[in-house]
């Protein structure tokens, strides 16, 4: 049964409290364990040269964007090199901490290398164990256009359990995208001064302007948007996979500095405009969310609490994106970015 809005206001204003540096420090190896940022192993990279070979179109607008841009302009930047001096880093394209979130990687043999920006593999995963997956239709003669929605199922699910990120699942693209634009490294960002997160970032805003490669819809011939079905549902993933990073993060934070205080304001904010979402339609998987963020307090030293409730969330929003019907959720609609804010529109 719903709870009515008196109560879960209460819940709500109980629930927002920002950073009470009460408790017990995180121990070192707690706050190891305690990761957001998706990992692209360099062991299986194929590299975006292999994706060209059925997506140039695609790549053709990787490579206007900014992602494509960093493996020639970041390293060169001074606000990159001051902040890699700050951490005692060297190189920017040499070590972990930059190169997890600003390029890719590809290992030859024993040697590893940056090879590119923010590819293809970077947001869909390392192919090398699911590229042949991908590009079965059915048979060694058969191309899309020959594909039965039968194959089609079950070559997504085969692709997805090989691990890639397939955007038939909205949330394993929005973890993606928040596992770095949260920025969820409490050194970089207090001892480095790197920013704290993209903090205008929103799913649908940013997946299509400039970065949108859409053309399977229309069989190559355009670079569509979304239909405004599919653009709710990424509304709703994207505020639950955000509100899931940024809830991580917070978990991370060890002291009450730029860190910690952005990235619980971040999950302060994202409550609140899921709370207004469930409040829109009726959705358990919402409602399974909402619940997870309200009963943790957004406090200091909270990492086991926050963490499960970081972890009920994602779940929540993975049934989400895998059953919902967009066509269920127009009360959404005047909450949805308009074309003219897409981030670098087309």
């Amino acid at each position: 049964m719903r709870e009515s809005n008196r109560f879960r206001k209460m819940i709500w204003l109980v629930s927002v409290l920002i950073l009470d540096a009460s408790g017990s420090p995180l121990h070192a190896a707690e706050t190891d364990r305690i990761s957001v940022a998706i990992q692209c192993d360099p062991a299986k990279v194929v590299g975006s040269d292999t994706c060209t070979k059925c997506h140039e179109n695609e790549m053709r607008v990787w490579h206007e964007t900014p992602h494509f841009a960093t493996f020639d302009t970041l390293h060169r930047k001074p606000e990159a090199k001051a902040i890699a001096d700050k951490l005692g880093l060297g190189s920017v394209k040499r070590n972990e901490t930059c190169v997890k979130c600003h390029y890719t990687q590809q290992q030859v043999d024993t040697r590893v290398r940056v090879v590119s920006g923010v590819s293809c593999e970077s947001c869909h995963g390392a192919a090398k164990e699911w590229l042949e997956l991908h590009a079965d239709y059915g048979g060694p003669n058969l191309t899309k256009a020959d594909e039965t929605p039968e194959h089609r199922q079950q070559r997504v699910s085969k692709s997805v359990a090989a691990g890639m990120n397939n955007p038939a699942n909205l949330y394993l693209i929005a973890r993606q995208c928040l596992g770095c634009h949260t920025t969820p490294n409490e050194e970089l960002v207090n001892t480095g001064g790197h920013n704290a997160g993209s903090r205008e970032f929103e799913l649908v805003a940013w997946s299509q302007g400039m970065v949108r490669h859409n053309f399977l819809q229309t069989n190559g011939t355009s670079n569509a948007v979304a239909a405004q079905e599919e653009l709710r549902a990424m509304f709703v993933v994207g505020l639950m996979a955000d509100l899931e990073a940024s809830l991580r993060a917070t978990a991370k934070a060890t002291t009450k500095g730029l860190f910690g205080t952005t990235s619980a304001k971040r999950a302060a904010t994202l409550k609140q405009k899921l709370y207004y979402v469930s409040q829109q339609i009726e959705n358990p998987d919402v409602e399974d969310a909402v619940q997870a963020a309200l009963s943790v307090p957004l406090k200091l030293n909270r990492s086991q609490e926050l963490e499960a409730a970081a972890a009920t969330v994602g779940k929540a929003a993975r049934a989400f994106a895998e059953t919902v019907d967009g066509s269920t959720l127009g009360a959404i609609d005047p909450l949805l970015p308009s074309p003219e804010q897409y981030r670098g529109k087309k």
